[in-house]
């Protein structure tokens, strides 16, 4: 079955290093939470607010040797006024056989007021 996983985080300062650090961070959390590897993953985006323009959080994922032919796109967020500032967001797509509902979105940081209901779960949600 294909599924998606969603997650986010935020960071405080458009730093290319917080930038792959917190991206790395994310995606590590939602592998442990989902128990996914890169082969099961079809693809990865990544979107960011439009206040983030210091890197490519998709960088980040190159930090993980096997996810080399994983595709992996960037895009820019809407910016809708009023709306959390310096995100990324990630959704992956994997094989798996857990259903939806066992599913762990990843909700990090400042981004946890993005879905309270799904972030309460998160081990590092703070």
């Amino acid at each position: 079955m294909i599924r998606g996983i969603r997650g986010a985080t935020t960071v405080v300062r458009d730093e290319e290093e917080e930038i792959l650090d917190v991206t790395e961070e994310l995606l590590h959390e939602m592998i442990a939470q989902n128990s996914f590897q890169a082969e099961d993953v079809a693809q990865v985006l990544i979107t960011v607010t439009e206040d983030l323009s210091a890197a490519f959080p998709a960088k980040a994922l190159r930090r993980f040797s096997d996810w080399t032919y994983v595709p992996v796109v960037c895009a820019r967020e809407i910016p809708v006024p009023g709306s959390l500032e310096k995100c990324i967001r990630l959704l992956v797509t994997v094989n798996t056989s857990l259903a939806q509902d066992k599913i762990n979105h990843v909700y990090l940081r400042e981004a946890t007021k993005l879905r309270p209901d799904l972030a309460n779960g998160n081990k590092l949600a703070n």
